[in-house]
């Protein structure tokens, strides 16, 4: 659950359920140190406690519950010029 959706709100509800959308907060938005990715923390404040979740933005538009992997070295191979 929470893999490739593109609209936050839509993720935000499948998370939290649709009765707790006028109860929730953006706590925090920001971005990454390592690689500037967006995320934002959302929380809602319960009888039992508080509940906060982290949503990533990832390259190709989409929020996640996990953040984007990060890019790794790679190497390539040319021919050389003749």
């Amino acid at each position: 659950m929470g893999s490739g959706e593109k609209c936050l709100r839509t993720l935000v509800g499948k998370w939290f359920g649709p009765s707790a959308v006028t109860t929730i907060r953006v706590v925090e938005f920001s971005r990454t140190r390592t690689d500037g990715k967006r995320y934002v923390r959302i929380g809602e404040a319960r009888v039992d406690g508080s509940l906060t979740i982290v949503f990533f933005r990832h390259d190709d538009g989409s929020w996640n519950v996990f953040p984007a992997k990060r890019s790794a070295p790679a190497m390539h191979a040319y021919p050389l010029a003749a």
